[in-house]
């Protein structure tokens, strides 16, 4: 299933390269300095960035690892698979959605440079944001092959 929702076609959103759909909705006005970032960044950054991020159901992101921390939020659809660690073999999976009795949280950090993959749980569309501080730059975007 790869036909967006009725109700998402309002959010201008275009394939991301890790899978689904997304769209940056805010990117902030001020810049951190590469002398104020750790030596690993490769030049000054935006102090933070935030995305819209949509899953389709069966649709998967690819491991990937942002060398900033990111944090995700839960907006609507099926709760949200996210493994999450600093190795893909050994990473926890953790639930992203609104259900708190059921073990869901409505925010999860992944920590910088983790490891992570994101799947919807059910066959329901799951939309979420995506910040990251400091802000995305895809520079700092290592995507895994999707071979596993």
């Amino acid at each position: 299933m790869t036909e967006l929702p009725d109700w998402a076609h309002g959010l201008d959103l275009a394939p991301h390269p890790e899978g689904g759909w997304y769209r940056e909705t805010w990117r902030s006005d001020l810049t951190v300095t590469q002398s104020a970032l750790p030596p690993d960044y490769t030049g000054p950054r935006s102090a933070g960035t935030a995305i819209l991020f949509l899953l389709m159901p069966g649709q998967q992101s690819a491991w990937h690892t942002v060398r900033s921390a990111e944090l995700w939020l839960y907006h609507r659809g099926s709760p949200l698979l996210l493994e999450v660690g600093p190795e893909r073999e050994s990473a926890p999976t953790v639930l992203l959605g609104s259900d708190i009795g059921a073990g869901e949280s409505p925010q999860i950090v992944v920590p910088p440079g983790h490891w992570q993959r994101a799947t919807p749980r059910d066959d329901e569309p799951t939309l979420v944001s995506c910040v990251v501080v400091p802000g995305f730059d895809f520079a700092d975007f290592a995507l895994h092959a999707p071979t596993d």
